[in-house]
């Protein structure tokens, strides 16, 4: 599965698999060979960060 281009549709399918799946955004980023970087900057573009002790973007 490669993660949507639509920014909202990426922070919700991101938090989920978060939550679901992986134990941090570098888990989840090696396993499905995505750009951490490109998340980072998509959803930080519409206000949004990482938490790392959240495991979430907020």
């Amino acid at each position: 599965m490669t993660l949507p281009n639509d920014p909202f549709m990426l922070l919700s399918v991101v938090n989920t698999k978060l939550r679901d799946c992986y134990s941090s955004l570098d888990a989840l980023c090696d396993d499905m060979g995505e750009d951490k970087e490109k998340i980072i900057s998509t959803l930080s573009s519409l206000g949004f960060e990482y938490i790392e002790e959240l495991n979430s973007f907020k």
